[in-house]
């Protein structure tokens, strides 16, 4: 009796199983969003939070939803963006993106900056403020992308609860704040309205991770909490996404729980902060050469590079202007 229990409840599992595949294929088919690669742990929680939310007894039925109802289908793929966010979360992220990374790019004449997965926005306005306070964001240009449009448009409203800002102002101050949290939103109701100042350099727009291609050439892109969502060959896939969407020196920066070390493109990268999942492609753009020692966190193998190959185009300038003297006299 025990043993035939048993072989029920693993039928039972393998066919589950099996709706959840024919449930992400019909979805690929249909709306050509492909999630048959998302770890299917994540995959199958959100599933059952939305039949028991819609009182669908089974997976064929919600199926059967998905193909014939575009808006239970609309508010499916908005729950499956949804992940868990804040202003300045992992406060130490944000300081060591601002001690180790922004020394690296202020005497960059324009900075690009990604941020793939960008949920409702939170992290968004986290670094515009951040690039602000540094005085690099008239110079940058975000683009904040995620594949549901109704997290983009609560991106661009930039409207949060007011209950959240105690919370996100703590947050701030342990990112390295140095002005006023309060100064950054408008506080009306039980709404804090983001500041326009901050999202004149931000676009948002729509982009899918899995299907969609290389977005520019980047010298920074913000990626955290959304790899985990991915099986081991989708990572894979993104990352190299990412190789071809930075430019050379250009930084990565992942989520606390995710790493490119097990990538078969960890070899295009060098630690920046190990703690913090921060890594740069190869050489650094413009190091501090006229210290002789790198920004502080930095790798000393990176600067090293990164100063030989200034050194080498400052000279080849020499060699390039007393040329061009030598033409002017004749």
């Amino acid at each position: 009796m025990k043993d035939e229990v048993t072989d029920n409840l693993e039928d039972h599992s393998e066919n589950e199983d099996i709706e959840v595949r024919i449930l992400l294929e019909a979805i690929y088919l249909k709306y050509g969003y492909d999630f048959r690669n998302y770890s299917k742990a994540s995959l199958k929680r959100r599933i059952a939070q939305r039949m028991t939310l819609s009182s669908l007894d089974n997976v064929s039925d919600m199926i059967h939803k998905i193909l014939y109802d575009r808006a239970f289908f609309d508010m499916f793929l908005n729950e499956l963006s949804i992940k868990v966010t804040e202003m300045f979360r992992d406060p130490l992220f944000f300081l060591a993106m601002r001690k180790q990374v922004i020394p690296l790019l202020r005497p960059l004449p324009f900075i690009k900056v990604w941020i793939a997965g960008c949920s409702t926005g939170e992290e968004v306005y986290s670094l515009a403020i951040l690039l602000t306070e540094e005085k690099l964001y008239e110079k940058t240009r975000i683009y904040a992308t995620d594949f549901s449009e109704a997290a983009l448009n609560q991106a661009r409203d930039g409207i949060y609860k007011t209950n959240d800002m105690k919370k996100y102002t703590s947050n701030y101050q342990q990112a390295g704040g140095v002005e006023s949290f309060v100064d950054y939103f408008l506080a009306r109701y039980d709404s804090a309205i983001m500041d326009q100042s901050l999202r004149k350099n931000i676009t948002f727009s729509r982009h899918n991770l899995v299907t969609d291609g290389v977005f520019g050439e980047m010298n920074l892109i913000v990626c955290r909490n959304v790899l985990i969502y991915f099986n081991r060959d989708l990572q894979d896939s993104v990352f190299g996404l990412f190789v071809d969407s930075l430019c050379e020196g250009g930084f990565l920066a992942l989520g606390s729980k995710e790493t490119i070390r097990l990538s078969r493109h960890a070899s295009n990268f060098e630690d920046v902060s190990k703690e913090e999942k921060i890594y740069c492609k190869h050489s650094m753009p413009i190091p501090d050469v006229q210290s002789g020692k790198p920004a502080e966190g930095l790798p000393e193998g990176v600067f090293n590079r990164s100063t030989a190959l200034i050194s080498e185009t400052m000279k080849r300038l020499d060699e390039l202007q007393g040329l061009l003297r030598s033409v002017t006299r004749t």
